[in-house]
């Protein structure tokens, strides 16, 4: 066996856009801090029921291959362009015939990190998630990594923390392992979140607060022992948990959420707030999904 056999890539998809160039970007420094080689794909996404006005219509797959290859050797020299501060990057490019979902989601098998962007901001200045980021989130077989356009790793970011969600779960564990393994690549600072709602239980508030400051740190000391060099800071609230990560997320480099499931700690089901979190941060989000 090879010493390349088990270092799985990071994967990124491409569709020539701008807002997937900033994905490829940030995906070859992800893959960079870990000597983790790139896979760059892009997919001939074309109908396969023509109906009756185009039945007679063929298809020139060799077009469409130029011009993918084109979009990928595009998208290979932005990545290496991007990778280059960091280390040499090994990338390789793919242009596959089939539909963009089910070609990354199989992939991802593999893939220690598959990256998406979106379809860049709307009039409220949110980033405006696509079908295929969406639905990749919710279904990819490793952690999803969506990146709102322009939000490629730049020097205004490099100190910004890593900001995960804690709710005591197995989601929120995944979320952890993640969180701390990227701030500890990225050397920055992380701030572990635990949010609690109080509507349907009748617990007093201060009890419901130590509560969460046992749970948080009971939670966390693992890691910290694992990540001795990662400066972790926690923030403690009753309040709303996707609006308060987004608050707290307002400086940050990244979030990290769980995937799903309801949390140990009452109130707090992180997974339920992950798509809220993704169609409202300024910044890149992992959804934790669990390994295979």
């Amino acid at each position: 066996m090879s010493p390349n056999t088990l270092n799985h890539p990071v994967l990124v998809g491409t569709d020539g856009s701008a807002a997937a160039i900033d994905a490829v970007r940030w995906a070859a420094c992800d893959a960079a801090r870990r000597g983790a080689p790139l896979h760059i794909v892009y997919s001939i996404d074309v109908p396969t029921d023509f109906g009756p006005s185009l039945a007679f219509t063929r298809i020139d797959y060799d077009d469409y291959r130029r011009a993918g290859a084109m979009i990928t050797d595009k998208a290979r020299e932005s990545a290496a362009e991007a990778a280059a501060p960091i280390a040499d990057l090994d990338i390789d490019t793919f242009v596959v015939a089939a539909a963009p979902i089910p070609v990354l989601r199989d992939r991802s098998a593999d893939a220690r990190l598959l990256v998406v962007g979106t379809h860049g901001y709307g009039a409220a200045g949110r980033a405006l998630l696509g079908s295929v980021s969406t639905s990749l989130a919710r279904h990819a077989l490793c952690p999803v990594a969506v990146i709102p356009a322009a939000t490629a790793d730049t020097p205004q970011k490099a100190h910004g923390p890593v900001v995960v969600g804690v709710d005591g779960s197995a989601g929120g564990a995944h979320a952890l392992d993640v969180a701390f393994e990227q701030a500890s690549r990225r050397d920055a600072p992380l701030l572990a979140v635990l949010t609690w709602s109080g509507f349907s239980h009748y617990i007093p508030r201060i009890d419901m607060r130590q509560e969460a400051e046992a749970l948080l740190a009971e939670t966390i000391a693992g890691y910290q022992e694992k990540y001795p060099d990662v400066q972790v800071s926690r923030l403690i609230a009753q309040a709303h948990p996707a609006k308060y990560l987004l608050e707290t997320a307002e400086l940050a480099q990244l979030i990290v959420v769980g995937s799903h499931g309801h949390g140990g700690f009452p109130g707090m089901a992180l997974g339920s707030v992950g798509q809220a979190v993704l169609h409202g941060a300024h910044c890149p989000v992992i959804v934790a999904r669990p390994p295979n």
